[in-house]
């Protein structure tokens, strides 16, 4: 969205700003009534764009159940990319060694995927018997071909660079997937923090290919250690562990309520991207988010 000295600009028409003066004034002229009429367009659509957003239910199908499907689908497509846009903030003011900042963003990134849970809700409906009424329309499209997830995996620290392949007709989707891929993820930049507040991390990890998935390294736990056990109200980095942890249980519960959902509609049928269906998504639950965040509990 543009942003002009006049406003944000949507297309043709502009959403002008206000001030609580004009919002006063306003009131007062509708005896309190809400505004009916709207010279250059609705504001509300300008900004959420919400016309646009309703044209996108595009089913495949006849079946009405179809479009709970389609829908909620979409929903999860918006709550990944906000989550990810709040993982790169977090990133951001973690490299300038603003602690404090970061659990904001995080904090919101862990509410966001708790949205992300309960939309599943909205499918426990749906029978085999339901599903099958349209699954085969859909030919071999799966939420594995799902860019925006795979962002969110590679920022959290999943990291597989085979997963890109299936976008490499996308230049600019491929570009991007492959930019996160060679750029540390969250937990690379929270490690890189620890090193910089002085604990003991290995030059090894420091410099290692970033692209490659981190696996879990002692020294890394015992800095966890020693911070949960520095028990005050201004143990920022404390506060940044719950943070990171209240996320990865968050996206811990996102995966094992997906791997939920397709145990009731298709049960151990093979996955229409070509996968082993549940039996591929119960390997992948294994990979953790946050390795040392969970092991340091065993020994503190």
């Amino acid at each position: 969205m543009e942003s002009t000295d006049r406003g944000a600009r949507t297309g043709t028409a502009t959403l002008r700003p206000s001030n609580a003066e004009d919002r006063t004034t306003r009131a007062a002229g509708n005896a309190g009534e809400p505004t009916l009429e709207f010279a250059d367009g609705l504001p509300y659509d300008m900004y959420v764009r919400a016309s646009t957003l309703h044209s996108l239910q595009r089913t495949v199908s006849e079946d009405t159940g179809e479009m709970s499907f389609l829908m909620i689908s979409q929903i999860m497509e918006l709550y990944f990319g906000l989550t990810c846009f709040e993982l790169r903030e977090a990133q951001k003011l973690l490299r300038e060694d603003d602690v404090w900042g970061a659990l904001t963003p995080l904090r919101r990134a862990a509410l966001h995927v708790e949205g992300l849970n309960a939309a599943w809700r909205g499918l426990r409906w749906m029978t085999p018997a339901d599903f099958n009424r349209f699954r085969d329309l859909l030919g071999e499209a799966s939420g594995f071909q799902s860019a925006m997830y795979r962002q969110l995996e590679f920022l959290l620290g999943l990291r597989n660079a085979a997963l890109m392949r299936p976008f490499h007709r996308q230049p600019e989707v491929h570009a991007a997937l492959a930019e996160t891929l060679r750029a540390p993820s969250l937990w690379d930049d929270v490690v890189a923090l620890l090193a910089r507040r002085g604990f003991d991390i290995p030059r090894v990890l420091l410099t290692r290919d970033v692209a490659e998935e981190h696996e879990a390294h002692p020294a890394v736990e015992a800095s966890w250690v020693e911070i949960y056990r520095t028990d005050t109200p201004d143990n920022h980095l404390r506060m940044l562990a719950e943070a990171l942890t209240e996320l990865a249980e968050q996206f811990g519960d996102w995966r094992y309520q997906h791997v939920k959902a397709v145990q009731r509609t298709m049960g151990e049928k093979p996955g229409s991207g070509g996968s082993a269906g549940l039996t591929w998504l119960r390997r992948s639950m294994a990979r953790v988010v946050f390795p040392e965040i969970w092991s340091a509990r065993t020994v503190i």
